[in-house]
């Protein structure tokens, strides 16, 4: 397998110019991922995910965020619309744990129809009072039990709809109060408090194949934001365990300084396998491709096998998945 460059690239628009082709076969990213203005009609996202694996001459996979609710950039008749994950967690009760398996068997099954088999999702962080609104609602709960149950649910359905599973944001962003995208936010509490909650939610999933960063800092341990900070990379592959793929949150997001390749730079030396960026902007793609180049030998270990990993689908009957799921659902 050829050496991949150490990033997963978006695109600009609804088809690759022949710019962006030339680009991703020089380049051969890991990857790739789509957003909202990358999604049209299901023919139009069928033919783009076909030219993105053309370009670089293989099955590489794509990414796209459909965690539910306010997140999800597919959207009806496209795929189904879901509540926000924290809502239907509680209205599920106890059945929570296997509703969410269903629901996100349904959600990969409409990945995969579309040529889509990666998605952003687990998020294991922990819901807190004060948790950041553009998060909270995405997460599963405030209970650390809970968390992993539903997120061993989530997996689950992600794997056995032939979708890879991305966990995020290692190594907790439930204490954020401010927003990643546009600010940085700062955590204060010790390390005891961290390894009981934040950080607990992350260990049963170290076995998994792909994590991605949380551009955050935690002060007691070290100053600069997770995503470029070695200590915390070393507290994800040896504390949590976490010995999969790591990929950065967003490098375009605002919580980081400098430019996006001195960004990306900064992650991958300090231990991060490849940077995302998503804003389909063919410059900075250039520049993150000349600052990071391709990956290092532990990151292509690690990615072929993420990669192995990938599963058939299992044959199932859609309508009756969505069926078994709204029989969980509380009798009004």
């Amino acid at each position: 397998m050829n050496r991949f460059a150490a990033a997963i690239f978006g695109c600009d628009g609804l088809r690759l110019t022949k710019e962006e082709k030339r680009f991703f076969a020089e380049a051969s990213p890991f990857g790739f991922i789509l957003f909202a203005r990358n999604i049209d009609s299901a023919d139009q996202i069928r033919a783009l995910t076909a030219e993105l694996r053309d370009s670089v001459g293989w099955a590489a996979p794509i990414f796209i965020d459909q965690e539910g609710g306010r997140v999800q950039r597919l959207r009806a008749p496209l795929a189904t619309e879901w509540l926000p994950p924290l809502d239907d967690v509680a209205r599920l009760g106890e059945n929570a744990p296997e509703a969410m398996r269903l629901r996100y068997q349904i959600t990969g099954l409409e990945l995969q129809a579309l040529g889509i088999d990666g998605n952003c999702a687990p998020i294991l962080d922990v819901a807190r009072p004060n948790t950041h609104q553009i998060l909270r609602n995405r997460c599963y709960s405030s209970d650390l039990q809970r968390v992993i149950d539903v997120g061993y649910a989530v997996v689950k359905g992600h794997q056995d709809a032939g979708v890879l599973p991305v966990m995020k944001h290692i190594p907790g962003h439930g204490l954020a109060q401010l927003d990643s995208h546009l600010d940085l936010p700062r955590i204060s509490l010790d390390r005891a408090e961290l390894d009981a909650v934040d950080f607990a939610a992350f260990k049963p999933f170290a076995d998994l194949p792909l994590g991605m960063t949380a551009h955050l800092v935690f002060d007691r341990i070290d100053p600069q934001p997770a995503t470029i900070s070695e200590k915390m990379i070393n507290l994800i592959r040896q504390d949590i365990g976490f010995n999969g793929f790591l990929m950065t949150d967003d490098i375009s997001m605002e919580a980081l300084s400098g430019t996006v390749a001195d960004r990306g730079s900064a992650a991958i030396k300090a231990g991060c396998d490849a940077v995302l960026h998503c804003n389909g902007k063919l410059a900075e793609m250039q520049s993150i491709y000349d600052a990071v180049g391709g990956m290092t030998d532990a990151a292509q270990t690690r990615a072929e096998r993420a990669l192995a990993t990938r599963q058939t689908p299992q044959d199932v009957d859609i309508d009756q998945l969505r069926a078994d799921f709204e029989a969980f659902l509380p009798q009004s």
